[in-house]
């Protein structure tokens, strides 16, 4: 623990939950002249996914995904946190590994980083131990940020207060491959149409092609191996962009070979003439270029069959796992119902919530909703009214999400609510500019207006931030 140095005035703000979220926030707090204490159980209480006891441990996958900020919505995220003096995404930046378009990191390196910012500033204070229960009464500003695996006392108490039943679905991890044990006489190195991206070569994945019968084989092992199982949890849905390989291909024998193994924009150069059927590829895991993840291949398949199935795909039938793939179970709040604009809890305006415990998904989104938590509780603590990112931005996108943007019933109130991730779907309509006498269409036109959300975008995240005046934007 290391004691904060508190000549602030105020009294703290405590955060619950240091995963990247609860980190975020604790920064942005801390960043704004707010003392801090942040609250994290581990080690004092391990969960089912978590292996360490570092800040912002990565669980899941190591990547961050596209970092195209003027094309993709997550990229467009990434660049507005950054704008914006994110913790998470300077940790990022300074532990990245090659991934194509991509930004993936080293997760040692990456945990590692934000822990010793998070330990090092003298306005936080670490506190591991678990807050059971609701937090206590004197604390006066509070954000939640346990993530999908929330202590059962903790969710229990918000259960009571609120009256509402949480959601829940399992969310999949996938297994990581020792790149010594992978042969690549069979497989080679290539991004999907040798697309570069920052920190990449063009040649960043791995990938192992399949003809029809191996393709076929291994859609049969798939289904017939034996999975885990959890009784009480059989009937929870799955999120949909997070499936385990095996409920994929239950969906349909060619469901694979049009999601994680498309074989599009690769070129085996061991055999140039074949067209492959299928492809698995594999994404750099650690900065040493020793580890190396199965893109999409989250999974609850057994250990054994893992093994057993896994090693059926060429190039792997040697594979050795440094780790193989898990299941556990994700809890949200209907935050529609239960949170105001600002993320605090209706039934307890103290409490604030971030993260995937809010309803969003994926890592950059699970920091993105914990660093606007963070600047709502501590212009409130400044005595400020919480200044909310427009609708036209990535944050403002996000947000509205999570507080309102979805379907609801007249007389019945929101519905519907599920996590998802930051997409351009969620983005105010715009036109897109013409030039005289030219007509777009197909791609150019869909590239066209992901330009001009994303400009338009950056442009009012300028304004928000204080960084350009208002009248730059509109222009």
């Amino acid at each position: 623990m290391v004691p904060a140095m508190t000549n602030s005035t105020h009294a703290p703000i405590h955060v619950i939950g240091g995963g990247l979220a609860g980190s975020e926030a604790a920064f942005q707090i801390a960043e704004a002249g707010i003392p801090v204490v942040l609250h994290e159980m581990r080690p004092e209480r391990r969960t089912d996914a978590h292996g360490t006891d570092k800040l912002a441990e990565l669980v899941c996958s190591n990547s961050f995904r596209s970092d195209d900020h003027t094309q993709n919505a997550v990229g467009l995220l990434h660049e507005e946190m950054r704008r914006a003096g994110s913790l998470i995404m300077a940790s990022a930046d300074r532990n990245q590994v090659p991934a194509g378009g991509a930004l993936a990191v080293d997760r040692e390196g990456f945990a590692e980083a934000v822990t010793a910012a998070i330990e090092a500033h003298p306005l936080i204070t670490v506190d591991r131990r678990e807050v059971a229960g609701l937090p206590p009464s004197d604390w006066q500003s509070v954000i939640v940020a346990t993530g999908p695996l929330t202590s059962p006392a903790l969710a229990e108490a918000v259960r009571g207060l609120t009256g509402a039943e949480s959601l829940a679905f399992f969310d999949a991890i996938a297994p990581i491959v020792h790149f010594d044990s992978i042969d690549m006489s069979k497989a080679w190195f290539q991004s999907r149409y040798d697309k570069t991206g920052p920190g990449g070569t063009g040649a960043d994945y791995i990938n192992c092609p399949m003809n029809r019968d191996e393709y076929e084989a291994f859609i049969d092992a798939l289904i017939a191996g034996e999975k885990t199982t959890f009784k009480e949890w059989e009937s929870t849905p799955y999120f949909d962009g997070c499936l385990p390989i095996e409920v994929m291909a239950e969906r349909g024998r060619e469901t694979l070979r049009h999601g994680p193994m498309k074989p599009v924009g690769l070129t085996n150069p061991n055999d140039p003439t074949v067209k492959a059927h299928a492809i698995v590829q594999l994404r750099q895991d650690n900065a040493l270029g020793t580890l190396y993840n199965m893109v999409g291949f989250q999974t609850k398949l057994k250990y054994a069959e893992q093994v057993r199935v896994f090693r059926m795909i060429p190039g792997l039938e040697g594979a050795e796992f440094a780790r193989l793939g898990g299941l556990h179970r994700n809890t949200y709040l209907d935050s529609p119902r239960l949170l105001d604009g600002a993320l605090r809890l209706k039934a307890d305006p103290r409490l604030r919530f971030a993260g995937q415990i809010t309803g969003c998904e994926g890592y950059v989104e699970s920091a993105a909703i914990g660093l606007l938590a963070g600047r709502f509780a501590a212009a409130e603590r400044h005595g400020e009214a919480p200044l909310l990112p427009p609708p036209t931005t990535a944050f403002g996108a996000l947000l509205g999400h999570i507080t309102g943007g979805h379907l609801s019933v007249e007389g019945e109130g929101p519905r519907s609510f599920q996590p998802m991730n930051v997409n351009f779907g969620l983005f105010p309509p715009i036109e897109v500019p013409r030039e005289p006498g030219k007509r777009l269409r197909g791609p150019e036109k869909a590239a066209a207006k992901k330009r001009a959300l994303t400009g338009r975008a950056l442009a009012d995240a300028d304004v928000w931030l204080g960084r350009a005046p208002a009248r730059d934007a509109a222009e």
